[in-house]
């Protein structure tokens, strides 16, 4: 019988926020992939976790492994995947072990916990319900320059991860070139010295300006363009008049309303209702 592939997420900074399955996972399996072995030593002698690493798993590094993994798997050993922090796969090694396991034919389980993107965008007072995760600003100021004009038009709140090195720097580009996007800077997240700032990039820049350096790792979370909401009004009612000529329920017509044209729930459900006009 083939084995078990576990992706268990661990604390992101508070070791408190494991979980009583993660646990348990851990202390079950034959062997644990860790990105850095060193790290994820502190949580496994927290709790008194004994199981035996079976490999690092790093990036760059993870490719050449891939193979005698899935032969320890189809072997039957059951392997518990972790990150450095946080869930595995988000911007850490993973996905190609993950990738080729399930066209193997092996059990992947997912054992959720603890997330810097979920937690930087659920506290940073932007709408969640609409999201999308860019993963770590690019190095070059070029790139990041280019991915900011890329999300000049995106209508979800963005979630970007970004080095305390440099933060002032992508806040500065971001002042530039959206300067009317609100954004929050998560730092050092579930830890000590958590921290929010919230406002216009220009009112960020100054609040870390004032700083001798910026410590912790930090979540970027950007309002989405507000423009972008904008829907065009004859083509919704069109669509709109359309839905109800086919004889969907109202909950139906404003899922649809949602998803195609990019108004809130509250303004489709308006509109379904009665209101003379879409609004964002």
């Amino acid at each position: 019988m083939t084995g078990k592939l576990y992706l268990v997420a661990l604390p992101i900074g508070n070791l408190e926020d494991v979980t009583i399955r993660a646990i348990r996972i851990l202390r079950s399996v034959d062997g644990i992939l860790a990105e850095d072995t060193r790290t994820t030593k502190r949580v496994l002698d927290r709790y008194r976790v004994e199981t035996p690493f079976f490999s690092s798993l790093f990036q760059g590094g993870e490719r050449q492994r891939i193979g005698w993994l899935l032969d320890a798997l189809r072997a039957g050993k059951d392997l518990a995947l972790v990150s450095d922090a946080g869930t595995p796969l988000i911007s850490d090694p993973g996905y190609p072990l993950v990738r080729e396991a399930i066209t193997e034919g092996v059990p992947v389980i997912p054992i959720p916990g603890p997330s810097a993107v979920i937690a930087g965008l659920i506290a940073s007072g932007m709408p969640p319900d609409r999201f999308c995760f860019e993963g770590a600003v690019p190095r070059k100021a070029g790139e990041r320059r280019a991915l900011f004009e890329r999300l000049r038009g995106e209508p979800r709140t963005t979630v970007l991860f970004e080095s305390p090195h440099r933060l002032i720097p992508t806040i500065r580009d971001l002042a530039e070139l959206l300067p009317d996007r609100p954004i929050t800077v998560a730092r050092e997240l579930t830890k000590r010295h958590e921290e929010f700032l919230r406002g216009s990039p220009a009112e960020v820049l100054e609040a870390l300006d004032s700083r001798d350096r910026v410590r912790g790792e930090c979540v970027l979370v950007l309002a989405g363009s507000a423009a972008a909401f904008e829907p065009d009004r004859e083509r919704v009612r069109e669509v709109l008049n359309l839905l109800r000529e086919t004889g969907l329920t109202h909950k139906a017509i404003v899922r649809v309303l949602v998803a195609g044209f990019g108004l809130n729930r509250n303004a489709a459900y308006a509109l379904v209702h009665g209101a003379d006009e879409p609004s964002d």
